[in-house]
């Protein structure tokens, strides 16, 4: 599958929006506004996975230093703290003839890789109950039921993080340096 995975800008907005509407019901999906707010605050924390010039997925979350995803960050991309120690993830969107194919988690590599680079402690993210296993593929330990009522749905805290820093990353980007 040929597909561009690049970060989100402006004029993605009506397509992300989109995207959103398809693979989350209505009392979870992040609305259009939101998107509006969400890239313009954290662009550098926002990718899209293109393919043939179509937005087909995403994942965005802005940087904090909570271990947990609060639901006021969902609507103010205000609590975005650029120099915050954990990526969150609000979404991991994948059009729905397109999934079981690896693109969610290239979308996470994708963004787990970048974390790293930027030098953060981990990542955060809440899921559904029988999403827990697909993260902890990743390495995402799961904390609990949140505290997370977003939608009216049941969550889980789940967080990914190294220990010095990214020493696997660092190594990799050593070697390439040499």
């Amino acid at each position: 599958m040929d597909i561009t995975i690049r970060q989100v800008v402006p004029e993605d907005l009506d397509a992300v929006a989109r995207v959103e509407a398809v693979c989350f019901p209505e009392a979870e999906a992040a609305s259009r506004a939101s998107f509006a707010q969400r890239i313009e605050a954290f662009p550098e924390s926002f990718f899209v996975a293109e393919r043939m010039g179509r937005i087909v997925g995403f994942i965005n979350g802005c940087v904090t230093d909570s271990r947990v995803i609060r639901d006021e960050m969902f609507e103010d991309a205000g609590l975005h703290n650029p120099e915050g120690a954990y990526q969150s993830i609000f979404g991991l969107d994948v059009i729905p003839e397109l999934r079981r194919r690896g693109l969610a988690a290239r979308l996470m590599n994708h963004l787990i890789a970048e974390t790293k680079k930027r030098g953060k402690k981990g990542l955060i993210l809440t899921c559904k109950d029988r999403l827990i296993g697909y993260y902890e593929r990743f390495g995402y330990r799961n904390l609990g039921v949140s505290q997370s009522v977003h939608g009216g749905a049941i969550w889980y805290d789940m967080i990914l993080e190294w220990e010095d820093g990214c020493p696997d990353y660092d190594k990799k980007q050593e070697k390439e340096q040499i």
